[in-house]
């Protein structure tokens, strides 16, 4: 029998702070399954050519962490047994359309697990991440939200990206138009909070896989939430600063030396996660509304609570 190429039979395709981490930690509870290390290689957001040089806060050094040489990726599953199925799980490949369509010329036979989520809560969450990190200087959402294509045009890297990566009816609407829809399971982050065991047997089932096997999701690694104040501004500048400084260094060692001040900030800072004010919201919604209706068109599916003025909260807000 001829060796198996070293390539991913399924992606976790689904946007940044949707649950794909969840779905991901999950799946690799399963014995037929195998999940590379690191989780987000991020390989087929490049060209095998280095990542472009980003300038937001924090890019340079974690784009050092891209792994773009074809055969530094090959590596990543050469641990896998012959009866696993090999998944990565990269959630900028559904953004990126350079990546979608690599992904459709050069995995012909993948499967595609795209997980996505209210986009004002994901743009929500995906700003709390950052900033709460220190390396986000907005502190307040909405700002931080507009100031999107400003951000892009200065060369900031995708997770900057608030608006724009919850723009899925577009995204799809190409993917499905490169990619047999059969080899594309659509997951909505509310399945992964309200019937966890549920959605793992439609996900295993969809791979090929025996069912029954793992029934439990675990909560997503959220960080505590930080307010704003003097400690937070302080703390927050010196971790950008040393960001800066990381680019020049082995990623590990940034991490090491950031550690203690974000966890310093973190315990300084920390306070309840607020809930979105509903009239932020209700100006929010209004900009996802066409594309909303896209998604609506391209799926079949009906995504009206999105247009809600009320948030849905955090997956530890309505799991607690």
């Amino acid at each position: 029998m001829a060796a198996r190429s070293p390539r991913p039979d399924a992606l976790l395709i689904g946007a940044p702070k949707a649950g794909t981490s969840a779905l991901h930690a999950a799946l690799a509870r399963h014995p037929q399954v195998f999940t590379t290390t690191p989780k987000e290689p991020k390989y087929y957001l490049c060209a095998d050519a280095p990542p472009p040089a980003y300038n937001g806060p924090g890019d340079a050094h974690s784009q050092q962490e891209w792994i773009w040489r074809r055969e530094e990726y090959d590596a990543l599953f050469a641990p896998a047994t012959d009866d696993q199925l090999r998944i990565e799980s990269t959630p900028f490949y559904l953004y990126l359309r350079n990546a979608r369509r690599r992904i459709a010329e050069e995995l012909p036979e993948v499967k595609l697990i795209a997980v996505i989520r209210d986009p004002v809560d994901r743009a929500y969450s995906n700003w709390m991440h950052l900033w709460s990190d220190g390396l986000e200087p907005v502190a307040d959402f909405e700002t931080a939200f507009n100031l999107e294509s400003e951000r892009i045009a200065k060369g900031w890297a995708p997770f900057w990206h608030y608006r724009r990566q919850g723009f899925y009816g577009h995204q799809l609407q190409d993917l499905y138009n490169h990619v047999d829809p059969d080899r594309i399971l659509l997951v909505r982050y509310r399945e992964l909070v309200e019937d966890p065991a549920g959605l793992l047997d439609r996900v295993v089932g969809f791979l090929g896989l025996e069912s029954g096997l793992v029934q439990t999701i675990p909560r997503e690694n959220s960080r505590s939430y930080v307010g704003a104040g003097l400690s937070t501004t302080v703390l927050s500048t010196v971790i950008r600063a040393g960001a800066a400084a990381g680019a020049w260094f082995p990623p590990q060692v940034w991490r090491r030396a950031s550690e203690p001040l974000t966890s310093l900030m973190q315990s300084r800072g920390a306070k309840a996660r607020p809930t979105l004010d509903q009239a932020t919201r209700a100006r929010l919604v209004q900009q996802f509304a066409d594309d909303i209706d896209l998604l609506e068109s391209v799926t079949g599916r009906s995504f009206d609570d999105w247009r809600a003025d009320l948030s849905a909260g955090s997956f530890a807000g309505r799991t607690g």
